[in-house]
This record gives structure tokens, sequence and C-alpha cells, in this order.
């Protein structure tokens, strides 16, 4: 399969400079990011997590905003100098991981414009403070991985198949699909989830690991992005895996 970009008109829209994406992913991933003028940090391996999720960005790292980036402390000494290379400042968080839920989640926040959503009970203090002091509107879920169960269209809309999620952040503006559960692989799991699969790689651009069409709401996933504007574009051809999220940490603005 062609890759759907490559005739399109809309990259100078780009304004994703670099990413964070799970050490483990394919080459075929990483030079379809290259094409597209994006630098890459891959993770390093977190031996206190397992297997499925020991690489995920989502669960290692937060970006605060443009200039800060919090990583969890297994992981700090192995990428604070690749991202301080672009000149970002790095923050070592205070909540170190664990293998088992809810030790895990402390970093897995979900950034939509200036709201983070989490299961605030479970939120790296250190983080917390950081966003609050950065005027960040921060939304309690139930759903500790939130960064993993939510695809971020836009600053005003997400992708979701947490009802939970869907109706907490609707209080605050912010439009939900909310779609089925699952028909996204995850190693060693029974599935994995639609923000792991997904990131935005520019204003208007939403990148995926693998095609949509394995998904049976996927129509309604195509129809959603267009009514905002939002152009997808599939990194592989083959099902989605979920990589832990692409994480744009350079000139994006949430």
């Amino acid at each position: 399969m062609k890759n759907k970009w490559i005739d399109q008109p809309f990259l100078p829209q780009n304004n994703v400079t670099g990413v964070i994406v799970d050490g483990r992913v394919s080459k075929a991933l990483t030079n379809n990011l290259y094409q597209m003028g994006i630098h890459i940090v891959k993770t390093p391996f977190c031996r206190e997590l397992y297997e499925g999720i020991a690489y995920h960005p989502d669960i290692l790292v937060h970006p605060i905003n443009g200039k800060n980036i919090v990583l969890a402390p297994n992981v700090y000494q192995k990428l604070k100098a690749s991202i301080e290379s672009y000149g970002l400042n790095v923050i070592k968080g205070e909540t170190v991981l664990k293998r088992n839920y809810p030790e895990n989640i402390a970093y897995n926040i979900a950034r939509v414009s200036n709201y983070a959503i989490h299961n605030l009970k479970y939120t790296d203090k250190l983080t917390l403070k950081l966003l609050e002091e950065n005027d960040v509107t921060c939304i309690h879920v139930k759903q500790g991985y939130s960064k993993c169960s939510i695809c971020v269209v836009d600053e005003a809309a997400i992708i979701t198949s947490d009802r939970g999620i869907g109706k907490a952040i609707g209080k605050y503006g912010i439009d939900a699909l909310i779609i089925s559960p699952g028909y996204i692989d995850l190693l060693g799991l029974d599935y994995g989830f639609i923000g792991g699969i997904s990131g935005l790689v520019g204003k208007k651009i939403l990148a995926f690991s693998g095609l949509l069409c394995y998904h049976p709401d996927y129509r309604r996933i195509l129809k959603f992005l267009e009514e905002h504007q939002v152009k997808p574009i599939f990194l592989e051809n083959r099902k989605p895996i979920d990589i832990g999220s692409i994480i744009p940490f350079l000139e994006m603005a949430y």
C-alpha cells in the first residue's frame, strides 16, 4: 500500500519536528516519520514493567509544555541526554513505576489543549504540580490508563472506548467519539487502545500505527476526523498495534 501522505499537499502544515516512540517500533514506521521530516527518540526498556508496556512512551514520559518534559525515574538516565539534545528541560518525576496497576500509571496523562485527563489519585505529584503551575486544568476520571484510552484529535475532540471519560470531558466542551473496545493488538494482552496507536504529528495531521479498516467503527472514526478537518495517515499497512502512543515533544501546541 502506498503511504497515504505521499501525493497529498498538507505536509507544509506539519508543525511537529520530534516525537517519542516505543523503542521496538518497526523500521517501516520510523522511515515513514522520517519522510515527514520528524526526528525520533526511541524509548529504552523499563525492566520494572511487564513486557507489553515496558517501552511505551505514554507510560514513561509526559510533556508539560513545549519546553519541559517529565520522565519516570526508571528511565531518566537513559532518556535524559537524547531529549536534552533538542533543547528541552528534562525533569525527573517523583514516582518510580512498578509492574502492576495502579503503580504503573503515574505519567499516563492525556492532554487535550489546556486540559490534563487522568485518575488524579495516582498522578505523579511533581507532574501534577507542574501542570497546575502552567495553568492546566486537571480533569479526574476513573480510568488510570487515560492516555492509552484517548486518541487526541485536536484541541477540542477525542476518540475513546471509555464511556466514563467521554462523560467527564463533555462537561468541558470537548467532543468525544465513543467507539467499541478492542480490535487493536497489544503484546501479551487481549487488546490495546485507540490512544496507544495514535498521535498528532501536525496541527491537523493524525498518525496511526496501522490501518483503521480493521476496526468495526472505522467509518465513524474517519467521518469524525473529517468533521474536525483532521487528516489521518497510516504508518504501516497492517492491523494497528498499541505502541504506547506517538508523543509529540517538539513544536507542538497541545
